[in-house]
């Protein structure tokens, strides 16, 4: 029993190294992508592909290394690991480009973005019953490690869910010969 847990935590560490480096090539896209929408278009669609991805490598801890058999614990707890992992992994390149390499840059980008859209018409009527100016002067004034943080607790919450959706698509019994 103890080295089960051990083997689905080790190979959650390994799985979410593999999508944590996943993660990082995603997000330098979007940086890039506020000024090519190509490349924006690929971030959305390489983000899409998450789920896919992890259940893709849930279903290979399934069937190498639990004999073809998972339950629907074990394949949430391997799957929450594994975005937890990866989520740390991908805070680190997270803080270090918020840190050293942005600048503002993102929320320059942002402002920019709502100025151009006001022009549309009731952009302005709609935007301000959720005080986006208020938001956006908040997250400017966060430092780099207050944005990794939230985009770190924001990944392990919504891959805590995605785990939740696809756990029972993973969770297969083991096949009895007689």
């Amino acid at each position: 029993m103890a080295e089960n847990k051990i083997n689905l935590q080790r190979y959650a560490m390994h799985f979410g190294t593999c999508m944590g480096m996943y993660w990082i090539a995603k997000f330098i896209l979007f940086p890039l992508g506020l000024s090519n929408p190509f490349l924006l278009l690929l971030f959305f669609v390489l983000t899409v592909a998450v789920p896919f991805l992890g259940a893709y490598y849930a279903r290979s801890f399934r069937d190498k290394l639990c004999g073809g058999g998972i339950t629907f614990m074990q394949s949430w707890i391997f799957m929450v690991l594994m975005y937890f992992f990866a989520s740390l992994f991908v805070a680190v390149a997270h803080y270090v480009y918020f840190r050293y390499i942005d600048n503002g840059y993102v929320m320059d980008a942002y402002t920019r973005l709502f100025e151009q859209a006001q022009s549309v018409p009731g952009f302005t009527e709609i935007m301000e019953q959720y005080q986006y100016k208020e938001v956006l002067d908040t997250i400017r004034s966060m430092s780099a490690i207050e944005i990794t943080m939230q985009l770190l607790s924001q990944n392990m919450l919504y891959c805590s869910l995605l785990a939740l959706i696809t756990a029972p698509f993973i969770t297969k019994r083991k096949q009895i010969v007689f």
